[in-house]
């Protein structure tokens, strides 16, 4: 009983992960591109493969052509920064978690994958003023509350170059309807890019302030 208590007090959006370190190593292919990745205890993600809706992400995700850097909004171990880097080589990618623990493991593992990525602990975009991006793409935690994804939704127009996109991905009827709200509210438009098996990726594109 006093492990299920870790795991309930240490969420993956903790600072300062408390659980003890567990490790699962595994490769994953997404779209012909196999990578390897090392998951652990306290970082989202901690499995033998990649979660659905990440997935669904990295599989729907076309760049914006607004720019060449790419912004990965809690990246956890690392996936969508990785295998977009994969694919699109070109693309300059920043990967951001407030989780030290999930910062340690995503630069592991781009390590473990001989890819070159910029890793960055920030609470949200705390690290990054002054900084834009053509793309910015996250799958957010939904039970840290509604105020932080708005804040994640509304602060990214800070940071978007004209024309760049916000990429959220979520499960529709687990609060992904209230971002997709959200994401209207703070850009003036939101689509559906993808919808499957009750997971939607969504997609604003910033037209710039006027």
């Amino acid at each position: 009983m006093e492990t299920l208590g870790v795991i309930v007090m240490d969420h993956y959006y903790s600072e300062k992960p408390k659980s003890e370190i567990a490790e699962h190593r595994f490769r994953y292919e997404i779209k012909g591109i196999e990578l390897e990745f090392i998951s652990v205890s306290g970082v989202f993600g901690f499995s033998e493969k990649i979660d659905k809706a990440t997935r669904l992400l990295i599989e729907n995700y076309r760049p914006s052509g607004a720019g060449n850097f790419v912004l990965d909004m809690g990246c956890g171990i690392g996936p969508v920064s990785l295998y977009i880097k994969s694919r699109y080589p070109h693309l300059q990618i920043t990967a951001v978690d407030i989780n030290e623990r999930a910062v340690l493991y995503t630069e592991k593992n781009a390590q473990l994958n001989n890819l070159s990525i910029e890793v960055m602990k920030s609470d949200l975009y705390s690290k990054l003023e002054g900084r834009l991006f053509g793309d910015i793409l996250s799958n957010p935690p939904i039970a840290a509350g509604k105020a932080l994804n708005t804040r994640l939704i509304h602060d990214a127009r800070d940071h978007l170059l004209k024309n760049g996109a916000l990429w959220l991905v979520a499960y529709h009827n687990k609060g992904g309807e209230t971002l997709k709200r959200i994401m209207h509210e703070a850009f003036g438009n939101v689509e559906d890019i993808e919808k499957k098996g009750g997971i939607r990726v969504y997609r604003s594109v910033w037209k710039g302030s006027e």
